[in-house]
């Protein structure tokens, strides 16, 4: 009864708005979907049910077989894939778990029946390795070695291949640092080609003022690049890699087993319309505002999709630091010396209600080398973009992320303001539904919010929001799977969300 009230209020509203001309139809449908959430009532998907995995740690990534209608979920802290069988929706059904992996998991994916597992060495300096399970049996059917530290996994869509971003992280002394590389398994007789990045190492300081990061000490451009994350196009022809620390994307041709480009990713400027920030967790208010700071874009995720025949990249841009007892950059900027001319009020800038918190690199900002700072350069951008397939930039949501999360949950904001001053959000993985003749779905994950934005994406120029998702005990979105109604055990498009802090994979469905 309270539904259909709410919905005859909701109608009343609309009709009295239409006929005094008091909103548009955009800001129609926009105050309709607003106030239906604000009700609790989710338009699109809603929730279905939840698993919980087990503590921290426990649940980071899910892969779904649908020939089994079992999920696969990474679980470092057991060193194990965590399996469950859902063809039950309501009821998930625990299984043996796949656990004979010889080191700890990063990442999984499946394709018609096969098993993919990235494992990190136990030492992550070393080379780590590809594991192989038959979905059916949950057999280990093989094993390949890639490049250090394999941190994302994909399958391109015809399965002929696996691609793995290998990021090198550095130990924590910053004395041994191991090449980032990109593996590619050829399926059909396991054959690994390991590409890094040393043709890049004479173009440092081309690439640097483009906008990609190489500031690691004493690294070449081949150690300095950390690949992150993975997405193929749908002909299986090309996969693009996040290089998160490094601000840019690599762009890999699997046919030639080449790097054909690295796309640095430049800056966002906070001081422009659109792209107000709140910097301050100490300011004791939640607002928006223009800023003298650059946001670093830093992608964590990325998934391609092809529309109206073009290929784009969309990214969270989540923001990361390199953060090691032997080499930090975080430094707040209260902390800094400011260019006067550059920064005429910096007196005002440095208080802790402004821009005295923000978190910022070290590494960017003193253009004359005289040891103060002429520009300030934030970690991540706050948003998810859109790029073309050569990296250029097509649509930032600007601060559409902050707005969204302060009008539809205030408390929720920033994770209640507490993260104004590191990344915001952090809009952390993203995820596509692709419905062939209606509605492209992009999914934005927000690891601090323990939230996930839902948008029509159809006109790829202008996404239009839909809808907030998040549910109670759910917390910190690591990784977004989409299961088409076609493959879904019930019929229905699927997503599920796995949460690194609360260890939970919870499903939710279309109801249309």
């Amino acid at each position: 009864m309270k539904r259909i009230t709410f919905y005859c209020l909701t109608l009343a509203l609309i009709f009295h708005a239409c006929e005094t001309n008091e909103l548009s139809p955009d800001d129609i449908i926009e105050t309709q979907l607003e106030t239906q959430m604000k009700a609790g009532i989710n338009p699109y998907f809603e929730y279905v049910n939840t698993i919980k995995v087990g503590g921290e740690a426990t649940a980071e990534i899910t892969a779904f077989d649908p020939l089994t209608n079992k999920i696969f979920v990474v679980n470092p802290d057991n060193d194990e894939l965590t399996v469950y069988d859902i063809t039950e929706l309501d009821a998930p059904l625990k299984l043996n778990s796949i656990s004979d992996l010889n080191g700890s998991p990063n990442s999984v994916d499946v394709h018609s029946g096969l098993l993919a597992v990235a494992i990190e060495a136990t030492n992550k300096q070393l080379p780590g390795h590809i594991n192989f399970y038959e979905t059916t049996s949950q057999n280990l059917i093989g094993s390949v070695t890639v490049g250090a530290l394999p941190d994302m996994i994909k399958f391109s869509p015809n399965g002929k291949y696996v691609v793995s971003a290998n990021e090198g992280e550095p130990n924590d002394d910053y004395t041994i640092d191991p090449d980032g590389s990109i593996s590619i398994i050829k399926i059909a007789n396991m054959e690994v080609t390991t590409l890094g990045f040393e043709a890049y190492n004479g173009r440092k300081a081309e690439l640097e003022q483009l906008g990609l990061r190489l500031f690691g000490p004493n690294a070449s451009v081949s150690q300095d690049i950390e690949p992150e994350y993975v997405t193929i196009s749908q002909n299986s022809s090309i996969a693009w890699v996040t290089l998160q620390e490094n601000n840019g994307i690599a762009k890999i041709n699997l046919e030639t087993k080449t790097i054909e480009g690295v796309f640095p990713l430049g800056f966002k400027d906070y001081n422009l319309v659109g792209n107000e920030i709140d910097p301050s967790d100490r300011d004791e208010q939640k607002l928006l505002s223009n800023w003298p700071v650059y946001g670093m874009y830093l992608p964590d995720a990325v998934v391609s999709v092809k529309i109206g025949g073009t290929d784009y990249l969309i990214t969270a841009n989540e923001g990361d630091s390199r953060d090691y007892d032997g080499f930090g950059e975080e430094e707040r900027i209260k902390d800094l010396l400011l260019d006067p001319t550059a920064f005429p009020d910096f007196d005002h800038l440095l208080k802790n209600e402004n821009l005295g918190r923000l978190k910022v690199t070290s590494t960017l900002g003193d253009i004359d080398g005289d040891g103060d700072y002429d520009e300030l350069y934030s970690f991540g951008a706050r948003s998810f973009s859109i790029w073309s397939s050569e990296g250029n930039l097509v649509y930032d949501s600007g601060n559409e992320i902050a707005t969204r999360t302060l009008a539809l949950t205030p408390d929720r904001f920033n994770d209640n303001d507490d993260r104004s001053d590191d990344k915001g959000a952090e809009p952390e993985s993203v995820a596509i539904l692709e419905k062939e003749g209606q509605k492209n779905y992009l999914f934005v994950g927000l690891e601090r919010n323990d939230q996930v934005l839902v948008y029509d994406i159809s006109a790829i120029q202008s996404p239009r929001f839909v809808q907030l998702i998040s549910h109670q005990g759910d917390e910190a979105p690591e990784g977004l799977l989409v299961i088409p109604a076609k493959e879904s055990p019930n019929g229905k498009d699927l997503l599920i969300v796995t949460h690194e802090d609360s260890g939970t994979v919870t499903i939710y469905k279309n109801k249309n």
